[in-house]
């Protein structure tokens, strides 16, 4: 049994600055699949923590009882240096105030890290090549020489999370329903995940252009299998962004039913030897992040939605009004903003001050969108 909370301490930038990072190791050392777990990569959505707070007790009472099956590392908190960017009493958790990088983008490249040492290595037989990619990696992180706390933090969460079988990573939308984001290529097989989740939607893609966390190891097994044609390399990590409704949406009983639910996942995929509860029903099936419209305003209003979440909307349909907050009809005219795409509400914007250029609100389509390539995230 091994229920560990441990502490390290990350070496600011500046003089007499260091953060304590406190997670926790659970289960047994030499068991055959390892689970990561981690909320509030962007330090101001609160839900995701909520809900490790609730799943925490169940894993304790689980490894007491010697029913897990695999080795987890949980991180309820795991930018504790985002938690201290609060600036007029509004907390900025979402970017690092010294370099203006959004936390969960421009993760690190490990394909491009571990190319060269892989050359020529792989061989005929799954496992060796994955425990392989694995070692690999893990000597490239030791190497590494962090030049920043943040850096720091980063190798860190990568150390942990680098070999495990499933790689969740605990967000939240803005004012948002369920959903997931995720790799293509892990679709249906997390198709379960969804059901136990109640996701509205599950978005799929290879590449959203941010180097988000989720995208680190799908990235790196899919560019090694496709540089490496005739040696067997599966997407040896399961690894989805859970976005637990909408940042204000941090509720005991939200947390409680989701950890429940995550519970159930857990011991259905006999990572837990524990029973799993009622299964939810199917969840709605995976559709590609192109075909998610993110549709902005081209000039700076005061919202007034006409729609609520989860409606359905049709292509040219007014979804919003945008209200005038200056020029000759200033505070009296209203500009309809409308749906590009026919599909649902997933999200919209708590604040209803936008400027130019703003995302106002998510529309879940089925038909990839010709303006959607490239960058196809939010920020």
């Amino acid at each position: 049994m091994s229920f560990e909370l441990k502490t390290v301490a990350l070496q600011g930038d500046t003089p007499g600055a260091t953060t304590s990072f406190s997670y926790y190791v659970i289960g047994p050392e030499n068991a055959p699949e390892k689970v990561h777990l981690q909320a509030a990569l962007h330090a101001d959505e609160q839900p995701g923590t909520m809900v490790l707070h609730h799943l925490l007790p169940r894993l304790q009472r689980a490894d007491e009882l010697g029913l897990l099956r695999a080795r987890f590392t949980v991180m309820p908190m795991v930018n504790p240096l985002g938690m201290a960017n609060l600036s007029f009493r509004h907390h900025i958790g979402r970017y690092d105030t010294n370099s203006g990088v959004n936390y969960n983008r421009r993760w690190p490249d490990l394909f491009t890290a571990v190319r060269q040492q892989l050359a020529g290595r792989l061989k005929e037989d799954e496992a060796f090549n994955v425990a392989l990619i694995r070692r690999t990696v893990a000597n490239w992180i030791d190497a590494q020489q962090p030049r920043s706390a943040a850096e720091q933090l980063r190798l860190l969460v990568l150390r942990e999370a680098h070999d495990a079988e499933f790689v969740l990573d605990l967000h939240c939308d803005d004012d948002s329903l369920l959903h997931i984001f995720t790799s293509p290529e892990l679709m249906p097989e997390l198709q379960d995940l969804a059901d136990w989740m109640g996701a509205a939607a599950t978005l799929t893609a290879a590449d959203s252009g941010g180097g988000s966390f989720d995208e680190v190891l799908p990235q790196l097994y899919r560019k090694i299998a496709a540089t490496n044609p005739g040696k067997p390399v599966p997407m040896a990590s399961a690894t989805a962004t859970l976005e637990y409704r909408g940042q204000a949406d941090t509720f005991d009983q939200f947390g409680a039913d989701d950890a429940r639910r995550l519970y159930g996942f857990l011991c259905e995929r006999n990572l837990i030897d524990d029973e799993p509860g009622s299964r939810p029903g199917r969840a709605a099936e995976a559709t590609p992040f192109e075909a998610t419209e993110v549709v902005r305003v081209d000039r700076p209003g005061m919202l007034a939605y006409r729609v609520e979440l989860g409606e359905r909307v049709r292509k040219g349909q007014p979804i919003a009004d945008l209200i005038a907050l200056d020029g000759p009809e200033a505070f009296m005219a209203r500009t309809p903003i409308l749906a590009g795409t026919d599909g649902f509400i997933l999200s919209r914007a708590a604040r209803k001050y936008a400027p130019r250029g703003a995302n106002i609100a998510k529309i879940v389509g089925t038909v990839p969108l010709p303006s959607r390539k490239g960058y196809l995230l939010e920020d």
